[in-house]
């Protein structure tokens, strides 16, 4: 079992960056996929990106593509999403998750953290 606590979020411009981390639990960190995936208030939880255990593989949504990047340390059992080039339409709570495959959807992923708020003012 792994636990996942997210971190990172905030208020800042259009235009601008932050960065989230999500620090895992426990010793096989490196065991899991890992994924990113947001929900906007009256919206479905959409995928944004996720990374292959070795981090050596990334995907993203096309929303996002360009803009953000996905990383990992397993060496810290941490995953992290830069987000540069923010628009209001990205403000949302982002969640991370892990999961045995990497997959697109929710139901792919095993664990989840509790999300982080990201307001992206116009």
């Amino acid at each position: 079992q792994v636990q996942l606590v997210e971190s990172g979020g905030g208020l800042v411009q259009a235009g601008g960056s932050l960065r989230l981390s999500c620090a895992a639990s426990g010793r096989t960190f490196s065991s899991y996929a890992m994924g990113w995936f947001r929900q906007a208030p009256g919206k479905e939880r959409e995928f944004v990106a996720d990374i292959s255990r070795s981090g050596g593989s990334t995907y993203y949504a096309d929303s996002v593509k360009g803009r953000f990047t996905i990383s990992r340390d397993n060496a810290k059992n941490t995953v992290y999403l830069q987000m540069n080039s923010l628009k209001p339409e990205d403000t949302a709570v982002y969640y991370c998750a892990a999961g045995y495959h990497r997959s697109l959807t929710r139901a792919g992923y095993d664990y989840w953290g509790q999300g982080t708020q990201v307001t992206v003012s116009s």
